[in-house]
């Protein structure tokens, strides 16, 4: 009987909705609607009101929406007899009408995620057995020997936890390679990875040939070990402590979980964060996924694999014949399957790990084009929507997940609908100024409020729309590709561990500056237009704030094309841990400042310290947090600063051994507080009024810095070459 007089009531709902968006209305009526609506959300809003009021406020977004859709479909497409107009019309349409197909997704997976789980911890509990697979292609051995050194750390009793390191760097094929050259050095990772395993007490498993990429690489380690649970890190991956403590527990709790995934939390600012400088204070892209959407999923069992940072049951997997491999994105793939033969996922929303983003532009564009490919693949090949076994909740979230990699499509046509205006007089949006402002801008403001409230601290205003614009110009071909190819694409590494040593512009620039140019042609055209044709100025003036807006995103990007000279690939984290530093037969107590994957930062209090000769290598003495006695990691002086008794000392690590790796990733990884700390320090809310003015300030900044590069770049090649 309830759950009648529930659908009673939602029936109802929807038929007063659907009346008040039908209703016709003038465009004073439209006006006032139109700020109710908004002046109620903005209140809601205000007084901070969560549970049931942050969906009425999602209601009244949704329905002055839905009052946009029936406004824009029955009054503003062009005639369909005047094809020039008709058909660029309608191609607006069609991508304003995906965006609220995407809105109304997110606002499903969204709208009420599940809290964060609490932490999990030791219990009273029989700890499974866990083989954990880093798999490997072309990464440096001292990256790996951090990873591998993070993962031996980890707290689990020993007897229960064997590590592999999966290589397909040194295949049997790679190493009979034709290209003697290529062979040798396939030998030669061979032989040091194997030595390195020993060393670190991991194991080294290759195999015949690279076959299915990583997929393939996973599936010879599942076949190579017996353990009930298999965590898979990425090589640049590196778990802290806790990490088997917090994720293995859920699989005793539900005989049909098959995942368990963990957000991935990066120690480097990926290339928009660090070419606009906004790492330090604002929410990194990958947490509006991490810290909403993933939660979201995670309501309707719709979690997915992200390779890296889980653990996955091995009895799951060998239903499902090991990960698959159809789609370059095996991660998601393999999680489609196993949701579809009756598995369960779970998310635990808590950083545990520490990895590396793409340093470079092309190779975030890289990174990101692989993505997009393979979530076209897997809705080619496996589409979701009637994927058998999935509840209809499950469709839902996966149309949303692939989906949204369509989005180069609709911001193409947002970017150059304006010039079909501007440079052709072709009308494509049959509308008056008064009803444009009216509707759309009503629509738009309604829309950036709805995000605000979905993602509020995690995304601040028009980042979103930045970073789509960024991937749009390179991705558009990659997706088009995989539509008319969809098994062309192959599976590609992303560069690891990179640096960009030298401030130059990247070498997939160029796209950028053609279209900003573009838009300000365009923009002096409707400049002119204005004055010159004073009857359609109401027109005008719109397209043309339209396309200032694109100039703004495209003139924001210039700055993210712009590539900052950077040295070091990691940040430095702030730790406080009690050491005693040494010099030749000499002893200082000391306190470890702050730590990258690099080196470390010491302050040494004794008096006297000061009088030593800093051209020498030292030590530092510290109790590890893992089960390691108080060991030595030899380090180099690489700076040294005194004020009064204090001493300041840069030091690099000096590596000599197996164990000193382990030391390292004690340092750096141990602690997982700290990754969540850091988080937490940039999640603050702009607002919308004072997000919009922030990126204001920053697309203009960066815009000047763009054009800067460019004019230092052209002066340079102007220059002849010296003989």
């Amino acid at each position: 009987m309830r759950i009648v007089f529930s659908a009673f009531i939602w029936a109802l709902a929807s038929v007063l909705i659907i009346t008040l968006v039908t209703l016709p209305i003038n465009t004073r009526t439209q006006l006032i609607a139109s700020l109710v609506v908004v002046g109620v959300m903005a209140i809601i809003k205000i007084v901070k009101a969560e549970g049931k009021w942050r969906l009425v406020a999602l209601a009244f977004g949704t329905a002055m929406v839905l009052r946009y859709v029936y406004w824009r479909t029955t009054s503003t497409l062009p005639p369909i007899n005047q094809l020039e107009n008709f058909i660029p019309g309608l191609l607006v349409y069609l991508a304003e009408m995906y965006s609220v197909m995407m809105l109304a997704l997110s606002l499903f997976v969204v709208s009420m995620p599940l809290p964060p789980r609490p932490l999990y911890g030791k219990r009273d509990r029989e700890l499974p057995t866990v083989d954990v697979f880093v798999p490997s292609y072309n990464e440096d051995e001292i990256l790996l020997a951090n990873t591998l050194a993070a993962a031996r750390n980890m707290d689990y009793p020993p007897d229960k936890l064997t590590v592999w390191l999966l290589d397909d760097g040194g295949t049997v094929q790679k190493r009979k390679s034709a290209n003697v050259a290529d062979a040798r050095a396939a030998e030669q990772r061979h032989k040091q990875l194997m030595q390195l395993c020993e060393d670190l007490g991991v194991n080294y498993l290759t195999r015949e040939k690279n076959e299915h990429a990583k997929a393939g690489n996973l599936n010879n380690g599942l076949k190579h070990s017996t353990g009930s649970l298999v965590a898979v890190f990425d090589a640049d991956h590196a778990p802290t402590r806790d990490f088997l403590l917090e994720t293995t527990g859920y699989f005793d709790e539900d005989p049909k979980l098959f995942l368990v995934q963990t957000p991935h939390f990066f120690l480097n600012p990926d290339p928009v964060e660090r070419n606009l400088r906004t790492f330090e204070r604002m929410p990194s892209e990958n947490e509006m996924f991490y810290g909403i959407i993933q939660r979201g999923l995670d309501k309707w069992d719709a979690a997915f694999f992200c390779g890296s940072a889980a653990v996955l049951n091995r009895k799951a997997l060998e239903q499902s014949n090991g990960f698959s491999g159809v789609s370059i994105t095996e991660d998601c793939e393999t999680a489609l399957d196993l949701h579809s033969s009756g598995w369960h996922s779970l998310y635990l929303d808590r950083p545990l790990i520490a990895g590396l983003q793409p340093a470079t532009f092309a190779s975030f564009i890289g990174q990101r084009s692989r993505w997009a490919q393979g979530m076209m693949q897997i809705l080619r090949f496996r589409f979701p929507p009637l994927k058998r076994g999935l509840s209809l909740p499950q469709r839902l979230c996966y149309m949303s997940s692939t989906l949204f990699w369509l989005f180069p499509f609709p911001r193409t046509i947002f970017l150059f609908a304006p010039l079909f205006y501007l440079f052709f007089d072709l009308e494509i949006f049959m509308s008056s100024g008064g009803e444009f402002m009216v509707y759309s801008l009503a629509y738009m403001v309604t829309n950036l409020m709805m995000q605000n409230y979905l993602y509020g601290s995690f995304r601040w205003p028009w980042i979103s729309e930045l970073y789509e614009y960024v991937q749009t110009v390179h991705l558009l071909p990659a997706v088009v590709s995989v539509m008319l190819n969809p098994r062309k694409p192959t599976f590609k590494v992303t560069a690891k561990d990179e640096s960009v040593a030298v401030s130059r512009l990247s070498e997939i620039s160029r796209p950028f500056f053609v279209i900003f140019f573009v838009l300000i042609v365009a923009f002096a055209i409707s400049v002119y237009r204005v004055y010159a044709e004073p009857y359609k100025a109401d027109v005008t003036l719109v397209v043309g704030g339209w396309n200032l807006l694109n100039i703004i995103l495209a003139g924001c990007a210039l700055g993210v094309v712009s590539e900052r000279g950077e040295r070091q690939a990691s940040r430095r984290i702030k730790v406080s841990r009690r050491c005693e530093f040494g010099i030749g037969d000499k002893w200082f107590t000391a306190t470890i400042e702050d730590v990258s994957v690099h080196g470390a930062a010491v302050q040494v209090y004794t008096e006297g310290f000061k009088e030593l000769s800093v051209e020498k290598t030292a030590v530092l003495r510290f109790q590890p947090y893992s089960d390691l006695p108080v060991s030595d990691l030899p380090v180099e002086i690489r700076n040294f600063e005194t004020t009064g008794d204090v001493s300041s000392i840069g030091c690099r690590y000096m590596p000599e051994k197996a164990v000193d790796h382990r030391l390292i990733a004690d340092l750096m990884f141990a602690n997982s507080a700290l990754w969540t700390q850091f988080q937490v320090s940039r999640r603050k809310n702009p607002g919308l009024l004072g997000g919009t003015l922030w990126f204001l300030g920053l697309a203009i900044y960066q815009t000047a810095r763009g054009l800067s590069y460019l004019v230092r770049t052209m002066g340079r090649d102007s220059v002849p070459a010296q003989k």
